[in-house]
């Protein structure tokens, strides 16, 4: 039966609260990721092991993309989960990441400034791109990183999402996106990641800030090589790009050692912590996931709830 007139009108019903998703935007689909609870995503900064349980309580939903047909996988976002609030993470393919020397200049001029010191660095002209910049969380650092990303990409994004609904309350990176996953651990842990088709991604977070960042190129292919493959000496590679991370965190940057290193790849995984665990005294684990994807999108959902300040990402 339908509903009465005044039922339909009842304007002292509770509203339905907009929902909250976290999205990851890679070069072939975004992954988009729904909490049911604050509870769960606030779990993401609890140990690895929980991370296959944190899975099954929330949603993952993937849509394709062809690099440029925001306002199409947008409308298809927007039919399955209505109007939404939304926290965006880009894949490394969107961006540029460049540390540069910090310029003496006020707080008010340091982007303008910032302009010029990566004009020779970037592949866009300096009036086509937008960049933003965070401080390392080293004491006295002369760096900065800055993030460049292409102006006309950005704003495409960000308005078809707003012609179907959704309100983009920050946009961020990969770097960032990690942070997330030890915001509350005080001890310094190397992260690796990995997402297919893409560079390494090596970085040194601690208590949810970056310490350390760079990408490794030679193994595009990690989540799709055999056990074998890896036995054979890509796991030892491996260890040597992160024996060089570590080396540089400590001697350069003056800081204790890592006191874990921490896999977030698809793909032998298990058999990847087991070679790489020969090379080292750390402990090696793998962080639980469906997928890469998939983690880097919930970490991106749990921008709604952190407590903590953040380093900034890009802001539009």
């Amino acid at each position: 039966m339908k509903k009465s007139l005044l039922t339909r009108l009842a304007f002292w019903q509770k509203k339905q609260a907009q929902l909250e998703l976290g999205i990851y935007v890679c070069p072939d689909k975004l992954v988009v990721f729904q909490a049911k609870s604050p509870d769960v995503i606030s779990s993401i900064e609890t140990e690895s092991h929980v991370g296959a349980r944190i899975e099954t309580e929330s949603m993952a939903h993937e849509f394709s993309f062809n690099g440029s047909n925001w306002s199409a996988v947008f409308a298809s976002i927007a039919q399955q989960f209505q109007p939404a609030k939304l926290h965006i993470t880009l894949s490394a393919s969107f961006y540029q990441l460049l540390v540069v020397d910090k310029p003496n200049v006020e707080p008010s001029e340091m982007s303008q400034a910032l302009l010029w010191s990566v004009k020779d660095m970037v592949t866009h002209e300096v009036t086509d791109i937008h960049l933003d910049y965070f401080d390392s969380p080293l004491a006295n650092s002369a760096k900065l990183s800055v993030v460049v990303a292409e102006k006309a990409r950005l704003s495409a994004m960000v308005l078809a999402a707003q012609e179907h609904h959704m309100q983009v309350l920050g946009i961020s990176i990969e770097e960032m996106a990690v942070t997330g996953l030890f915001a509350k651990d005080n001890q310094a842990k190397l992260v690796l990641c990995h997402t297919p088709g893409q560079e390494l991604l090596l970085t040194v977070v601690k208590q949810g800030q970056l310490y350390m960042q760079r990408r490794v190129r030679g193994f595009n292919k990690l989540d799709t090589v055999s056990a074998d493959d890896l036995a054979m000496g890509m796991a030892d590679n491996l260890s040597l790009e992160l024996q060089r991370s570590m080396d540089y965190f400590e001697s350069q940057l003056r800081q204790a050692p890592v006191v874990s290193i921490e896999l977030l790849v698809n793909g032998q995984v298990d058999k990847l912590v087991e070679l790489v665990s020969a090379n080292f005294d750390q402990k090696v684990n793998a962080i639980a996931v469906d997928t890469v994807e998939t983690k880097i999108a919930q970490l991106t959902c749990g921008e709604f709830y952190r407590v903590e300040p953040t380093e900034p990402g890009v802001q539009v």
